[in-house]
């Protein structure tokens, strides 16, 4: 396929089909950002791994503003988050800012399965889409490989003659593909090993995953490593990754995926597409190695958390940013008129419908409280889809500001950097507001105990009147003090579609209580995981799978993502 420059309208070769032509060397890309050719491991053409030993040499330059991108509780379809990280970037750009984005990594999962792509679209796409799609760069690799090693050696250990006296395993195997039919196994039955229930996870629910997003580098990744719990052994006492020797092959493995990937939008604004732990799940984040080398390199990062303020956005907050140091100066909360007909209780979300919108500013308007909790200034920006009427997007701005705070309409995934000028703007006056977000607040002190932690978020952020453990988290809550972990923060796993741990309570729930089922030790990545709800650590594919639609020709063009 022959390269081509940016062209003035990429428009007309997106709707040509030529999703490629667009793209600029990576070499290209990385000398407009500030990033020296020697720094570089080019995977392709296109697109390279970044040393984040470069930061070294930045160290007199100071570091940019922190922006945070999180959203509304969204529809199954999302809202278009990602797209707004790469076309607010290139509106900052298109103002003269020097700005990056920070995104994750698409997941093999959803993009196999029901959701498609992660990586903007429209005009406000970055690429390469299908090398990163397709996880050419071996990131998820790297998480898989390191992990399932882990597992295979335990019961390798177990088979020849538990030395270290394993009794319960905690380790579960993952895959980056929605399976099923792998929630429940059995592991084990080979002959002269004691079979167990066991499950598989999906690789973005990995500890290692979130390690990988969590670490400054190799050596605070094996250290991270070292502090894996894994199993128990049969006096209650933790069995670590160190404790199996495996510290050493696992941070070997995952030696490339630690460096950032560079990448680019269509309007030429340099992306780094960096890890891809869920949201609901896991932190949702990208790589703070990707933010602090962006935060040097521009005057603006826009880093993207996954799903909704109490989710992704809560998550950064109390855990990537106590880990880092990194603060946002400013949040930008996405909006659309499908997610308040939603939560307003709309038949039809996607149907012109005002009095649902109205409505459902009750579930933005908690969103908009949650970010308050933590004094980061935020605007939302409410983002046109095709169809939306200038009469519905101007009402429901007024309703918007009606909440006491900056509302802009974003349009970039059809008019790129141009549509979200306007907001861009309102980010840049956020971050010089008095404060400018730069006093770090988090939602709980770390020694306060696990129970109340848990207790805390949930009345904060989802409004809910407390919690209940079931007998199994009381007893998986012993163990947590018993190790003496009862410091770490608590990174809760719950659905995505509710406020609340129930997907069926749209709006602004009341009047619930939020099941905690499960606790797990996250020792190498630094927190608690909280199960609550019937939350699912391995998704499912739906009866017609988005796969079917993929495919490549005999040039090795790739279509259908």
């Amino acid at each position: 396929m022959t390269l081509r420059a940016l062209c003035a309208n990429p428009k007309e070769m997106k709707d040509e089909g030529k999703s490629t032509l667009w793209l600029r060397p990576v070499t290209e890309v990385a000398s407009r950002a500030g990033i020296p050719e020697e720094s570089l491991l080019p995977y392709g053409r296109f697109m390279a791994k970044v040393d984040p030993a470069l930061i070294d040499g930045l160290e007199g330059r100071p570091s940019g503003k922190l922006v945070l991108i999180t959203a509304m509780s969204p529809t199954p379809a999302g809202e278009g988050k990602t797209t707004l990280t790469i076309g607010l970037t290139q509106s900052l750009n298109l103002l003269g800012k020097k700005a990056f984005a920070c995104i994750r990594q698409p997941s093999l999962g959803p993009l196999l399965g029901m959701k498609g792509g992660a990586l903007g679209s429209g005009l406000s796409e970055a690429g390469p889409a299908e090398d990163f799609s397709l996880q050419f760069n071996n990131d998820d690799y790297g998480v898989v490989t390191s992990h399932n090693l882990i597992s295979a050696i335990i019961d390798n250990h177990i088979y020849h003659g538990n030395e270290l006296a394993i009794e319960k395993v905690i380790w579960p195997r993952v895959s980056t593909i929605n399976d099923r039919a792998l929630r429940n196994i059995t592991a084990g039955i080979a002959k002269g090993n004691t079979p167990r229930k066991d499950e598989f996870q999906i690789s973005a629910a990995s500890e290692i995953m979130s390690m990988l997003c969590l670490s400054e580098g190799l050596e605070d990744f094996r250290e991270r490593a070292k502090k894996v719990i894994v199993a128990f052994d049969r006096k209650g006492r933790s069995i670590t990754v160190c404790g199996l020797g495996m510290d050493g092959a696992v941070s070997a493995l995952m030696k490339n995926a630690l460096l950032p990937n560079l990448g680019q939008s269509i309007e030429g604004s340099p992306v780094f597409v960096h890890g891809g732990p869920f949201g609901n799940i896991s932190i949702g984040c990208s790589s703070v190695a990707a933010d602090r080398l962006a935060l040097k390199l521009s005057d603006f990062c826009l880093t993207e958390a996954g799903f909704s303020t109490e989710l992704g956005a809560e998550k950064f907050i109390d855990i990537l940013c106590r880990q880092s140091g990194l603060f946002p100066s400013a949040a930008v909360i996405v909006a659309t008129l499908n997610a308040l007909r939603l939560h307003g209780k709309a038949t039809d979300f996607t149907a012109h419908d005002m009095d649902s919108v109205k409505k459902g500013m009750a579930n933005l308007e908690k969103h908009i409280e949650n970010l308050k909790t933590f004094g980061i200034p935020a605007l939302v920006a409410l983002n046109r889809f095709k169809g939306d009427t200038d009469k519905e997007i101007n009402e429901t701005l007024g309703l918007i500001r009606g909440l006491g705070v900056k509302a802009e309409a974003v349009d970039v995934r059809e008019q790129g950097g141009k549509g979200g000028l306007d907001a861009a703007r309102a980010i840049i006056e956020a971050t010089l507001a008095p404060g400018g977000g730069q006093k770090e607040k988090f939602l709980y002190p770390l020694d306060m105990p696990i129970e109340e932690k848990i207790n805390t978020i949930a009345m904060k952020m989802y409004g809910a009147d407390g919690i209940s453990l079931t007998d199994a988290a009381k007893a998986d809550l012993e163990d947590m003090n018993r190790l003496g972990l009862e410091g770490l923060p608590v990174c809760i796993a719950k659905t995505p579609k509710s406020l609340s741990d129930d997907p069926t309570l749209t709006g602004r729930p009341k009047g619930f209580t939020v099941k905690v089922t499960a606790l797990r030790p996250a020792t190498g990545a630094g927190y608690i995981v909280a199960h609550c709800g019937n939350v699912l650590l391995m998704p499912g594919m739906p009866s017609r799978p988005l796969a079917e639609k993929i495919d490549i020709d005999s040039t090795g063009r790739v279509t259908g993502i």
